[in-house]
């Protein structure tokens, strides 16, 4: 009885005396099947028909860039467009429409390409070891530019010209569309709406706040009172300020607390005040421990100590909190001496 292996095909491998010792294959080879020509091989009008195809669609593709670009400047912002119950905004909508068709063109025009010009050959390659030796490497190189002229992409310009009219034409909506990253923020990014005789009101009630107000230990989310007349003026620019000018309010024992040099005056009885901004990527603090003076980010639990000018002991942000000079007005309220003196929030490029 004869085994199965017998009727399998042999490959030969070395073994470790360098002969050669015949390894069955688990599946027949079953060979390459006959070619089968497309149109495009045997005719050459329907190849050029096929070339003016993909050509027109490469163009295409770099009109609806454009009309993206134009779209952009000539279509109202606040334009709608109402399909039934459906409507949506007619700027963002054309846009969307023209740089997906766009895509959409450039993908077809390559499958169409490639499918009915691109030479159409089936080859058989043995499998080898991962690693290529020099022959190996000069016919890799040799097959690159084969199908480089397979392709016809140097033979046949007018497909070459299309698609790099519209690869070119479609960077031009990105190029466009940063105008909507808005101008350059200048020197916005150092000051708040903070100032000399701003005072200092509880973030809940918008209640001025006096040192008597405080116990010690206690902390308290503040805010700027002349935040509070932004809110009907300019609901924008209310968010924004806000988001600067938050700040912790907290009183500590004096003879606990290490000033920084320069800082004498900036505290009231034991009460400091810290940008509630923590200056990693700009998520708000609260989480304070009162026994250890610190005070923790929820994000990244970069720490902070209060008592010893907001320094960081543990976590990713490289700066401590910045420090708001406080004093105290007439009438016995917490007021800010100036802005802050450094930008508040997480770093970025001009500040080095």
């Amino acid at each position: 009885m004869s085994d199965e292996k017998d009727n399998l095909p042999a490959t030969t491998d070395g073994d470790e005396h360098g002969g050669q010792v015949q390894v069955a294959e688990p599946i027949p080879d079953p060979g390459i099947e006959p070619h089968e020509y497309r149109i495009t091989d045997i005719d050459p009008k329907a190849a050029d028909r096929v070339e003016r195809q993909v050509s027109a669609m490469f163009t295409l593709a770099g009109l609806l860039a454009l009309g993206s670009c134009v779209a952009y400047f000539a279509i109202p912002r606040d334009a709608n467009l109402v399909f039934g119950p459906l409507s949506g905004n007619a700027n963002n909508m054309v846009i969307g429409l023209c740089i997906g068709l766009a895509l959409f063109l450039l993908g077809a025009g390559a499958i169409q390409w490639a499918k009915k010009l691109m030479v159409d050959e089936e080859i058989a390659e043995d499998r080898h070891p991962a690693h290529s030796s020099p022959e190996q490497i000069a016919d890799i190189s040799d097959a690159f530019q084969q199908g480089v002229a397979e392709s016809g992409f140097t033979r046949r310009k007018l497909i070459r010209r299309g698609l790099l009219t519209g690869l070119g034409l479609l960077g031009l909506p990105a190029i466009v569309l940063l105008r909507d990253l808005g101008p350059l923020p200048g020197r916005a990014l150092y000051h708040t709406i903070w100032a000399k005789g701003i005072r200092v009101v509880n973030d809940v009630t918008d209640r001025p706040i006096k040192p008597s107000d405080m116990i010690v230990g206690q902390l308290v989310n503040a805010a700027p009172a002349n935040l509070a007349a932004l809110q009907e003026e300019s609901p924008v620019e209310y968010q924004n300020s806000k988001a600067k000018s938050a700040v912790i309010v907290v009183r500590i024992k004096p003879s606990e607390i290490q000033t920084p040099p320069g800082r004498e005056n900036w505290g009231v009885d034991g009460i400091l005040c810290y940008s509630k901004i923590c200056t990693h990527v700009g998520c708000p603090i609260s989480l304070y421990e009162q026994t250890t003076h610190h005070v923790l980010c929820p994000c990244h639990q970069s720490t902070f100590d209060l008592a010893d000018g907001a320094k960081v002991i543990f976590g990713p942000a490289a700066r401590p909190l910045p420090q708001l000079p406080l004093a105290v007005d007439a009438e016995g309220y917490l007021v800010a001496q100036s802005d802050f003196t450094e930008p508040v929030g997480p770093s970025f490029f001009e500040r080095g």
